[in-house]
């Protein structure tokens, strides 16, 4: 029984490697600088599918270089990011071509789109009717409620969102902070988001992370 036991305990076991599971953001930043100047250091977080996390700091910290980061726009960084490669942004402006209609800003950024499919698009986040109008013939909520759109209409795995709801009355925030929840909870993609609002953060979000100190970290009190 004893060389039994010794046999088994000289059996190899394959090494088979975890691999990413599909729509995970996985972030590890050791440094970023800007020329001398270290801005973060030590960043690590796990965004899930159907995941939705905030991101809290005070100006100037550095969540909007986070964000450039994680969404592979600045690669000026020690480390690593893994990300889906289906990925949306919303940015604090709409960023809409504003020579193109509301019906061409979708099919131009998703032209596997149908007509069909773009016009149901449009008439989820409440466009329905306004799908020739230019942006500049368009309310600012309209704008946004078009961003959005443009964002889920490729039912994307990952969704970045930097300040969103920046500079809206807060019956306009209200309606849309309403429309991104059920954006989100249908297309359920890994969500990573930076506000200054608290408010908002516990409203949408899973999880808290908040950016502190010089280099900012994540601090230990998450929420």
């Amino acid at each position: 029984m004893r060389q039994d036991r010794c046999a088994d305990d000289r059996r190899v076991v394959p090494f088979r490697p975890l691999r990413p599971e599909p729509g995970v953001i996985r972030v590890d930043i050791r440094a970023k600088r800007f020329g001398v100047t270290p801005i973060l250091e030590n960043v690590r977080f796990e965004v899930a599918r159907g995941e939705t996390v905030a991101l809290l700091g005070p100006s100037g910290i550095g969540k909007s270089t986070l964000l450039r980061i994680v969404a592979g726009l600045d690669g000026d960084f020690e480390g690593h990011v893994d990300r889906p490669e289906s990925m949306a942004m919303v940015f604090q402006e709409p960023t809409l071509l504003p020579w193109r209609s509301a019906l061409r800003n979708l099919t131009l950024v998703h032209p596997e789109l149908s007509d069909r499919q773009a016009r149901a698009a449009l008439a989820r986040v409440g466009l329905k009717g306004r799908e020739e109008a230019f942006p500049g013939r368009l309310s600012l909520g309209q704008q946004r409620r078009l961003a959005l759109a443009r964002a889920f209409a490729g039912r994307p795995e990952m969704l970045v969102m930097d300040e969103p709801f920046v500079s809206l009355d807060p019956a306009l925030a209200e309606s849309m902070l309403s429309l991104t929840e059920a954006l989100i909870a249908e297309a359920r993609p890994a969500t990573i988001f930076v506000t200054h609002a608290r408010a908002e953060a516990e409203r949408l979000a899973n999880r808290i992370l908040e950016l502190r100190g010089h280099p900012a970290t994540l601090s230990p009190h998450l929420v």
